[in-house]
């Protein structure tokens, strides 16, 4: 005898408030962790994107201007001001969208905490999503059908624009708009199975995801129409003059070389300078500025100039540099650091050289701070090894004088993380899936040879293969596990891997975690 329809009905909505419970007991902080690391990345990424199309219509402005690419330029360019127009107005449909969701899940932009607006809302919340897009009225607001529209709107426009976008982006433009598998069946429609259930903090990454679609759409159909005028050219608006000499002490009678001329600046496509790993000051003629001490100790010294700029064909090249100089000897006692002006901690064996009137053999020299030790080396040559960031005290006696110096101690710089020599970007499925793990590599760092060991990470997949549940794995060590290598399997042109929470061990054992992710679209 069957029950009551009433009765049944109301155990069923029992045992979906028990399921929702259990839901959410299992959404671990890190699990919101990664989402919102993914988030985070994905919305670094739309700025990327974004940046990238005002390069390209800033490109356009100069052939509208130039004679023999105007009549062509002017075309191109409206159309692409149409998908600028477009774009933005999509973006900004999902962001006001985020904001609701966030709403939905508790957020007051009333609510002030310490004289800011308190941004904080319940991440975890199982309901917020499904009541804004999923649930129609008078449940819910049901604004996931709108959603979808508003995006296969864009994508149509965008189709009507012109042929060639049709023809040339069709099947490669971001924005999928197709059904996600789901083994749910009342996850039957686009908006419940990407939105039912799902904890505020996932929703709001995959609200998104859809903005970083948007804004990788937007970047290449404007590419595609900026190509058919031609390639981006970069205006140097900037000059200056030049002259540098191939020293700054010299000895009587020898050679001088002077190498002079114009240099061009683009103060709309700067390039990035570095000096011995550090960032040199951008200036308003385009140029940059590196202001610094010299050593006290006498003797020849070389700074490392790094310089990365566009080509007028959009390709970036890199230049180094050696810029040598010469310190002169000083009577009395000195200290120099000679390889930096501070000490880093890590393990590194910091150069120190002391130098006094008396001679080497009546060097007295004694350091102190926390975890500080100090080697002699002879004839005034001591090595410095720090295990931890402050600062160093020196004591130098050469019988005559004493002076003490305060030396900064400085943790080495973040490494950075690779999978196959690569920091991110598109990869083929396959050789992401030959990789053996995760690497820790600094670059440019003035002590080379420092080495750092991955001790742990996390991965995040989604897209192709993950429609129906996007996976998180953690990882021990630096080399993928069983369940990485199975997730791992999974992924085919389309994956969006991303690694992120990645911690690190140094040369002495201390453990960080590097900040930031890095993402791979597996093509």
């Amino acid at each position: 005898m069957a029950l009551p329809k009433e009765p049944r009905q109301k155990m069923i909505n029992l045992m979906y408030l028990v399921l929702t419970a259990l839901l959410a007991l299992n959404v671990s902080s890190e699990i919101l962790n990664a989402f919102k690391t993914v988030k985070s990345s994905l919305e670094s990424s739309s700025e990327l994107a974004n940046g990238k199309t005002q390069q390209i219509f800033e490109s356009f402005k100069d052939k509208m201007e130039d004679p023999t690419t105007k009549e062509q330029a002017t075309i191109w360019y409206e159309k692409a001001n149409q998908v600028h127009t477009l774009s933005n107005n999509v973006f900004k449909y999902v962001e006001d969208l985020k904001l609701e969701l966030m709403k939905e899940a508790g957020f007051d932009p009333n609510n002030k905490k310490d004289g800011k607006t308190d941004s904080s809302f319940k991440e975890d919340n199982l309901e917020a999503a499904t009541r804004l897009l999923v649930e129609t009225a008078p449940q819910g607001k049901g604004k996931g059908k709108e959603l979808f529209k508003k995006l296969q709107d864009f994508k149509s426009a965008l189709f009507g624009l012109d042929s060639a976008v049709v023809e040339e982006l069709g099947k490669s433009l971001p924005i999928d708009l197709s059904m996600p598998k789901t083994k749910t069946l009342g996850n039957n429609t686009w908006e419940a199975a990407y939105f039912r259930m799902t904890p505020t903090i996932a929703a709001l990454t995959i609200l998104s995801k859809f903005q970083n679609d948007i804004r990788n759409t937007e970047a290449q159909v404007v590419e595609l129409f900026h190509k058919k005028v031609g390639e981006v050219k970069i205006k140097y608006d900037q000059f200056k003059a030049i002259a540098n000499a191939s020293a700054s002490y010299v000895m009587p009678s020898e050679e001088i070389i002077i190498n002079a001329g114009v240099g061009a600046f683009s103060s709309a496509a700067k390039p990035s300078v570095t000096i011995d790993g550090a960032g040199a000051q951008a200036l308003p003629d385009g140029s940059y500025e590196y202001k610094f001490n010299a050593p006290t100790a006498a003797g020849e010294y070389t700074k490392k100039v790094r310089i990365s700029f566009v080509k007028p064909d959009g390709t970036t090249a890199t230049v180094d540099k050696d810029i040598k100089y010469t310190v002169g000897q000083l009577a009395g006692l000195t200290v120099s650091t000679d390889a930096t002006r501070v000490f880093y901690s890590g393990g590194i064996e910091n150069p120190l050289s002391v130098t006094g009137q008396g001679g080497s053999e009546k060097i007295q020299l004694s350091v102190s701070g926390t975890g500080v030790t100090v080697e002699s080396r002879g004839k005034g040559q001591y090595i410095v090894k720090c295990t931890q960031p402050g600062a160093a005290i020196l004591k130098a006696s050469d019988g005559k004088s004493t002076q003490e110096f305060k030396i900064p101690i400085k943790r080495v710089p973040d490494p950075v993380i690779m999978v196959n020599g690569n920091r991110g970007g598109s990869m083929e499925a396959g050789k992401f899936k030959a990789a053996g793990g995760v690497s820790a590599k600094l670059l440019d760092f003035i002590f080379e040879g420092y080495t750092f060991k991955v001790s742990s990470f996390a991965l995040f997949f989604t897209g192709t293969g993950f429609e129906e549940k996007n996976e998180v794995v953690e990882v021990q060590g630096n080399a993928f596990n069983a369940e990485a290598r199975r997730f791992m399997n999974r992924c085919a042109a389309g994956s969006t891997v991303v690694i992120g929470a990645v911690r690190v061990a140094d040369q002495i054992g201390n453990v960080r975690e590097v900040e930031g992710t890095i993402s791979f679209t597996l093509e």
